[in-house]
């Protein structure tokens, strides 16, 4: 029997790889000796940078940067397979990096995005995936455009700074300074939000308020917004707002589309193909998957959706073994999953299961193992 490992990890707890191990470890006290294999997987949200790098044996490179609020900080991006990049915005503009008191999207940039970015072409890495979520920012991607060239100029030609509050300023747009080396790039955009970039569904007023914008912030970013959206279609014609994904991470969607010429892809899909998940499949008779908690949304974007819809396209069963189940957890069995299990085996409060997630984790893998092989009995 070959079986196959690729499971999430466990927020606050498990590794991808440690829950490999773990789960190498019960299939051979359950099954004896059989063939394994592991694969760190992430949705292209936290962590995506770590389980490419680890697939892949990539390395990872750190850069002085510009974080949200233009301090100066160092983030990192990982490369692998001699030309390809793989980056997270919110490694250099990620809303943990801004202090609660000192959240308001008016007053955060994307630019150290742009400047990791501009180290993967500078480096000659021209095939680059970017994962865009968990960012503090509302700023259209200005920052990042102008990190790689892009000159935003006020009614007076000035050039602003590409922070959320000069989306009200922007009167044209320059491209002339695009970084030469955009144009040799293919860029990937790991994105599962469909958000436009303005309206009642776009970046401001789905996005803002996680980022510290209260009503009267959002209407002024939403005023600015809506301002530098006609602007590009004036400038370029294009309608961002007919842009699926534009608005997400603040507006950098849009940017990425219109000035990188950057393609949206879903964040699960592009990952499985940065690590050649097909070809792992090959001969593989059983995989488990698996997240810190399953519910409803399992089934958009999330690694328990791809990693079920691939597999059973090739007719292989999945089973997943998750920390927890909420409203809707099975749900996921419509995208390919055959069952779900737990690792907590008594009710428990959270910070128990944290504590223990190691020993429950291999002892739910056991209990799921020991199921596969009463049925294997049967047959």
């Amino acid at each position: 029997m070959k079986l196959l490992f690729a499971s999430d990890s466990f927020k606050g707890s498990l590794s991808s790889e440690k829950i490999v191990e773990l789960l190498t470890r019960a299939a051979r006290e359950v099954f004896g000796e059989c063939e394994t294999s592991g694969v760190p997987v992430a949705d292209g949200g936290e962590g995506t940078v770590d389980a490419v790098i680890a697939a892949e044996n990539g390395e990872k490179i750190a850069v002085a940067v510009h974080g949200p609020l233009m301090e100066e900080t160092t983030a990192e991006y990982g490369v692998f397979g001699g030309d390809k990049a793989v980056i997270e915005m919110a490694a250099a503009s990620g809303l943990p990096m801004v202090p609660e008191d000192l959240r308001n999207p008016l007053n955060t940039t994307t630019y150290g995005t742009g400047e990791l970015i501009l180290d993967a072409l500078r480096r000659g890495y021209r095939n680059l995936s970017v994962a865009i979520g968990g960012s503090a920012t509302n700023d259209g991607g200005m920052g990042c455009a102008r990190a790689l060239g892009v000159r935003f100029l006020d009614s007076e030609g000035n050039e602003l700074e590409g922070f959320g509050r000069d989306l009200s300023h922007v009167a044209s747009i320059d491209v002339s300074g695009l970084d030469e080396r955009v144009r040799e790039a293919k860029i990937t955009v790991m994105c599962d939000v469909t958000n436009p970039l303005c309206g009642k569904d776009g970046a401001t007023y789905t996005f803002g308020k996680q980022k510290g914008a209260t009503p009267e912030i959002q209407e002024i970013l939403e005023e600015g917004m809506c301002r530098y959206r006609d602007v590009i279609k004036g400038t370029f014609g294009v309608d961002c707002d007919q842009i699926t994904g534009a608005g997400a991470a603040g507006g950098l969607g849009a940017a990425l589309k219109v000035f990188l010429g950057g393609e949206m892809k879903s964040g699960i899909d592009t990952v499985l193909d940065l690590i050649h998940f097909d070809e792992r499949l090959e001969g593989v008779d059983l995989v488990v998957t698996g997240e810190g908690r399953t519910d409803w949304q399992s089934c958009f974007g999330k690694v328990m959706q791809g990693v079920g819809v691939r597999a059973e396209k090739k007719g292989i069963p999945v089973l997943g073994l998750s920390g927890s189940l909420g409203k809707g957890a099975m749900d996921i069995c419509r995208c390919g999953i055959a069952s779900l299990m737990t690792t907590v085996n008594a009710p428990m409060p959270l910070s128990e299961a944290l504590e223990r997630a190691e020993e429950l984790y291999y002892e739910g893998a056991v209990r799921m193992f020991r199921f596969v092989e009463t049925g294997r009995k049967m047959r």
